[in-house]
C-alpha cells in the first residue's frame, strides 16, 4: 500500500496513515464516481472524518521505475479499470517521453481506519458507502493501481460507536476473528494511531500523544492538493479481543 506524502520531483513517498484525499478517492471509486465528478468528490471529502491505527507496521520498500512511452505498443490507448481505453494527456514529452519514477510503499502492513460521514444525511449514506466498498463499481487499490487489497476492505459497521476513537477501541472486541487475522496479534495495546484533534475519545487511553499538522486534502474542482488538518498522533490501548463466548482471549 502507499499513503501519499510530500513529493519532490520524481520521488513519491509514503506515510504511515491513509490520507483524507486518498480515502475520498477510494470511496468515490467504489461508488462509481469519475475523476471529473468534482462536486460529488468534494462533497464526500468535506463530510468524511477519519481516524487510523497501525495494526502491522510492515516495512518500507522502494521501487525504481522507468518506462519509454515512445515504444510502439505504448503509443496507443490502453484499457483502464473504467472499461474503456484512454491515453495520457499533455504534450509530447508526457505522452511519448521517457519517465523515471522512484516510488515508496509499505509492504506487509495493515491499517485499520475508522470513517464517519458528518452530517450522516446526504448522498451517500453510511450504509450505502459500506455496501459500495464491499461490492465496488470498479476494482479498488490502496494508493496506487499496483496495490490491490489482500482482504475485503470493510471490517464492519458500528452504529453504536460514540466517535471514531470509540469505533477503533471496540473493533477488536466486535470483530475478534478479523482482528487476529489482519493484525497477527491477540493483544491490542500500544498501537500507533492518528485521530482528529477534536475527537476526545482517545485522550484518556493515549500515551505521548501530540498534535500534528497534515496536508492531506484535495481541491477536487481545481485538481490541486492542499488543505490542512490538525490531528493527534500517539499510541492507543484498544479493547481486548474476545472469543465467541465473550471471554478475553
Amino acid at each position: 500500500m502507499s499513503f501519499g506524502g510530500p513529493q519532490v520531483d520524481h520521488i513519491g513517498n509514503t506515510g504511515m496513515f491513509p490520507t483524507l484525499s486518498q480515502i475520498t478517492g477510494l470511496c468515490g471509486n467504489a461508488l462509481g464516481y469519475c475523476h471529473g465528478d468534482s462536486d460529488r468528490l468534494q462533497g464526500l471529502q468535506d463530510r468524511l472524518r477519519l481516524a487510523s491505527v497501525v495494526l502491522r507496521e510492515g516495512r518500507e520498500i522502494e521501487d525504481y521505475q522507468t518506462v519509454d512511452l515512445g515504444q510502439d505498443h505504448l503509443r496507443r490507448p490502453g484499457w483502464t479499470t473504467r472499461g474503456r481505453p484512454e491515453h495520457r494527456d499533455g504534450g509530447p514529452d508526457a505522452r511519448f517521453g521517457t519517465h523515471i519514477r522512484l516510488r515508496r510503499y509499505r509492504a506487509d502492513a495493515a491499517v485499520l481506519a475508522a470513517i464517519a460521514l458528518s452530517p450522516e444525511e446526504g448522498d451517500p449514506r453510511p450504509a450505502e458507502l459500506a455496501a459500495a466498498l464491499d461490492r465496488p463499481a470498479r476494482p479498488l487499490f490502496l494508493g496506487r493501481k499496483a496495490c490491490l487489497p489482500a482482504e475485503p476492505l470493510v471490517f464492519g459497521m458500528l452504529d453504536d460507536a460514540p466517535d471514531l476513537i470509540g469505533a477503533l477501541h471496540s473493533a477488536p472486541r466486535a470483530f475478534p476473528e478479523r482482528w487476529v487475522t489482519l493484525s497477527g496479534r491477540p493483544d491490542s495495546a500500544g498501537l500507533l494511531a492518528e485521530w482528529p484533534v477534536d475527537d476526545e475519545g482517545g485522550l484518556s487511553r493515549s500515551e505521548r500523544a501530540r498534535t500534528q499538522r497534515v496536508v492531506d486534502q484535495r481541491d477536487w474542482r481545481h485538481q490541486l492538493h492542499g488543505g490542512e488538518r490538525v490531528v493527534m498522533r500517539g499510541r492507543l490501548a484498544l479493547d481486548r479481543p474476545e472469543d465467541r463466548e465473550g471471554e478475553s482471549s
